[in-house]
Formats: structure tokens, sequence, C-alpha cells
């Protein structure tokens, strides 16, 4: 392990703390990875990305250890949770209503596609994680509890019943302190989770005692086989031991429940797995995403308008920093992503360890793309939007004036790809907001001193060239700082506040093309199309 002590990537460091921990243990029994998803909603982003980034530090214990620890990664549904609120973004919600306070699995379906709403959730995630290749063991909890592999444990739970209550306790409110207890009871005729004071428990019968809330009599549940659940402190813990569990990471909002939940798993004889606290995603308003709420951004939403891996990226970076998850983050990470990856090619024949630092290595597993494609989608984006073409067609038209069909051919289905991706975006999120402006006097001089440069770059092949060129005239012009004429560039010419480098936009675009653009700003067209 020392030759990688010196690597600062974050899944590294992880994998480095669970080795520590685990290197004692013997036999051939898998290192275990977790994450858990409660189906309450349909699944959002940020569940996905708790499966993403668990994944990556997998991948780098199976590196640390040179694969010689086995390894597993299970994704765990609480679909046996009661259903508490009707979600905002689901249909039928009426109909679901009446089937408050059941478990998730007895929920019908509100989209009528699979037997129950829990089944539907867990399908639609299972989806993603497999259109993205993961290697996973997909467990219900309400298979688990009711077939039965849950019984040992809950009986530990029981026998401690008491314990438990104690160190659960301190952090209730008052009025639920006395009626806390780990278990909750199904009831056999409704169906619904009771939240009820256990009145007695019997360690020899495997029962407990309450009163029916609907009845208002005296019942009594065995705890065995799905009878009853346990609150969900406790059933954290108690699957850590079931499932001998090494390593689980969890949102900075369960730092609390986390120390709880060791806590039990302690006091059942198990040990608590090694973890990591992320921050959590916040939508474009800055509140928390949630999935019963439906706020923030889907999976679906962000593969219409970016790949695969900027989503991989986002999900990457930076994961102990808040970081607001909206539509206009896609754009940047297409780039950075294709950044990272014409930097990897770079070093990765050195057997320099600085290709563990690069994200493109925790993205692919080690093994990212030989070729990429040396178009920045943001580029792409803008001439999508000089054209206002819906066609993929023309805006393949303009690149092939541009590259050599080699560099095209070899990046074909990555580049068409960006080029949908472009297409989408823009009608979403370009075209709507598009403002186009009128130059004022001095901005009128500096780009009639660009359209006449222009004419002299018939044949120039290097876009640096043209970029000089155009700082040259932002700064004879005095435009400070110099950003600005770059912005005046983009608000009269693309309606828009940022764009690319414009040297690389003319070249792909065209000389006679960007000389259009510039005429026909100037003369006001622009202003009186929008």
């Amino acid at each position: 392990m020392d030759y990688y002590k010196n690597i600062k990537a974050w899944p590294f460091v992880e994998a480095k703390k669970l080795l520590e921990k685990i290197d004692n243990i013997e036999g051939d029994n898998p290192i275990i990875f977790e994450t858990g998803y409660g189906p309450s909603g349909l699944p959002h982003i940020g569940t996905f990305g708790e499966v993403v980034r668990t994944i990556m530090v997998k991948n780098a214990f199976e590196k640390l250890t040179n694969n010689l620890r086995k390894t597993k990664l299970i994704c765990f549904s609480d679909d046996m949770d009661a259903l508490r609120k009707v979600p905002d973004n689901i249909p039928n919600q009426d109909k679901i209503s009446k089937h408050l306070g059941k478990p998730l699995t007895e929920v019908p379906d509100p989209f009528g596609e699979y037997a129950s709403f829990g089944e539907h959730n867990n399908n639609k995630l299972k989806s993603f994680l497999d259109e993205f290749g993961f290697d996973y063991e997909f467990i219900s909890s309400t298979n688990y509890y009711k077939s039965g592999l849950f019984n040992n444990t809950l009986i530990e739970i029981l026998n401690n019943h008491e314990k438990i209550r104690d160190i659960v306790k301190p952090i209730l409110r008052s009025e639920r302190r006395e009626t806390y207890s780990p278990f909750l009871p199904i009831c056999p005729d409704t169906g619904q989770v009771f939240q009820v004071k256990i009145d007695n428990v019997d360690v020899d019968s495997k029962k407990i005692f309450y009163v029916n809330p609907v009845t208002n009599k005296p019942a009594e549940t065995e705890i065995l086989n799905g009878n009853a659940k346990l609150q969900w402190r406790a059933d954290w813990a108690m699957r850590w031991k079931a499932l001998s569990i090494h390593y689980e990471m969890s949102g900075k909002d369960l730092i609390d429940s986390v120390r709880i939940s060791s806590q039990i798993c302690r006091v059942i004889n198990g040990t608590p797995p090694e973890g990591f606290t992320y921050e959590l995603f916040l939508d474009e308003n800055g509140e928390k995403i949630s999935k019963s709420r439906g706020n923030g951004l889907s999976i679906d939403e962000w593969l219409h308008y970016g790949s695969q891996e900027s989503l991989s990226l986002f999900m990457y970076q930076s994961p102990r920093k808040a970081k607001r998850l909206y539509f206009d983050v896609i754009p940047k990470n297409m780039d950075e992503y294709a950044s990272h990856l014409k930097n990897y090619t770079k070093i990765k024949s050195n057997d320099d360890q600085s290709v563990y630092d690069n994200p493109v290595w925790h993205i692919h597993n080690g093994k990212p793309p030989e070729k990429f494609p040396e178009i920045q989608f943001s580029l792409l984006l803008n001439i999508v939007s000089a054209t206002n073409s819906e066609s993929k067609e023309v805006l393949w038209g303009f690149l092939n004036s541009y590259y050599d069909s080699l560099t095209l051919n070899e990046n074909r289905d990555a580049i068409d790809n960006m080029i949908g991706f472009a297409i989408n975006y823009f009608n979403h999120f370009v075209k709507p907001n598009k403002q186009y402006r009128q130059a004022n006097q001095s901005e009128e001089v500096a780009l009639r001193e660009l359209l006449e440069i222009l004419n002299k770059f018939e044949g120039v092949t290097d876009p640096e060239i043209i970029q000089t060129e155009i700082y040259r005239i932002g700064k004879e012009h005095k435009f400070e700082p110099l950003r600005d004429w770059f912005s005046s560039i983009y608000e009269i010419l693309l309606g828009q506040k940022d764009g690319p480098r414009f040297g690389s936009f003319v070249l792909i675009y065209g000389i006679e093309n960007t000389k259009k653009l510039i005429k026909d700003a100037l003369a006001g067209n622009l202003v009186v199309s929008s």
C-alpha cells in the first residue's frame, strides 16, 4: 500500500481508511460496501450519487489490495418502510392516499406498471444502475424481513430492547421518549405499520405487546418473518450486522443517526462500518433536494442534456462541499470531463501516480477511453445558438468544414451524442432566454474593426491567432476589464451572457458566417428577430 500513500484523491483516502480497519480480518468472505435507498418517492440524483461514489471507493480499494480481497456492493432498498406522505410528483394521488401507513411494497403503483409503488421505484433505480453498467446486488428489505433472513438479528434486538431504548431516548422529544420502541408491529388486518407504545416484550415467545390503535384493544405480534419491522435507526444497525457491512457513506444530515446506529450495532455485538459523510445537493433555490418533493434534477433529465461521464464527474468532485444541482451545471461538467480525459491520455503511459488523482480514472475504473473528441461542448452549444438549428446534419457540416475526417471518425458516436445534447440543452434553456441587444457606439467601432480583421484570416487554422487579434482589439478600444469586450460579443452576436473562446467559434462556424453574423447584429437584424 506504500506505493499509493501519496495519492490525494478522496476515494483512495477512504479506501486506505477501510483497509486499515479490516486488514486483520481473515478468511475469504468479501468486503461488503452498502448503499441504502428509501423508495418513498421516485429515485433522485442524490441516490444515484451515493452509489457512484461508493463504487469509486470500492474500485480504489480493489486497486490498493491488487484485487486480492473479494468485494461486493449491496444496494439496499428500505421498501418495507411505511408511506407517510404522498409524493408531489406522482399521478393518482387520491388513490395512493388511501394506503398511507402501509409498507411501500403494499402500496399500489400509481403508474400502473408494477405490483407496488415500492417495486416501481426499485426497478426505476435498478434501470439507472444497469444503464451505467454497475456491478451490484440488490436487496429488498421486504424480502429479507418476510423470508426470515433478518430473524436472528431481530432476536438480538429484542434481547437488548431496553438497552436500545436507552440509547435512542435522549435524542427524542419528551412525548416520544416514554413510548419509543425499536419495533413497529404490522397490523394483520389493515397492513399498516403501527408506531405505538410497546407495553411489554417476551423474549421467549419472540412477541411484543401493545394496544391496537384501530380497535383500541390489546394486541400481540411475533417479531419474526415480516410481522414487525424496526424503526430506522435500529433497522440500519440491524442490517449492518446481519449483512456484515464494512463500508457505507451517508449525508451530513445523518451524522447523529450514524452515531446512534453505531451504538446499537455494538450492543447487538456487531461492528459498525467505516463511513464517509458527504454534503447534500441543493436545488436551484438552495434547498435540499427531496424524493417526495421531486425538486432538483432527476437522472433522466441530466442524461437528456449531458453524458453519463459528465454526471459521474459531478458526483466525484468535492463530495464534502454542498453543491447546487441544477441544469446550468451540465455544460461545465461536459467540458471539464473532456479536459480531464485529455490530461489523462498525456500521463497514463508514464506510470505516473497522478493518473489516480485524475477523475476519469475513477469514472471509468482505471480504464478510460483512449480517444476523445477535442471539441468543447460549450462550443457546440454556441454553434447551435448561432445557427438556431435543430439539425444534426447541419451541425456536422460545420464540424466537417474544420476538423479532419480522421479526428471526427475516431470519435463519431461521442460527437454525435454531444451534438444531440447541445440541441436539447439549447432548445430548453438557451433559446427561451436569448436576448440580443444593440451595440453601443464604442462596441460598434470595435466590432467593425473585428469585421475588417476577419478578412485577413482566410486559410488560418489556428484559433489562437484569431483569439489574439480579438484580445488586441479589446485592449486598443479600452474595454476594462477585458472580459467586458467578450461579454459584449456574446450579448450582441449570440444573445447570451457568455460563450466559447471566440477564436475557435469563428473557425468552426466559418469566417463568412461570422462576418454575416456581425453585419446582421450591427444592422439591428438580430434584435428584431429575437
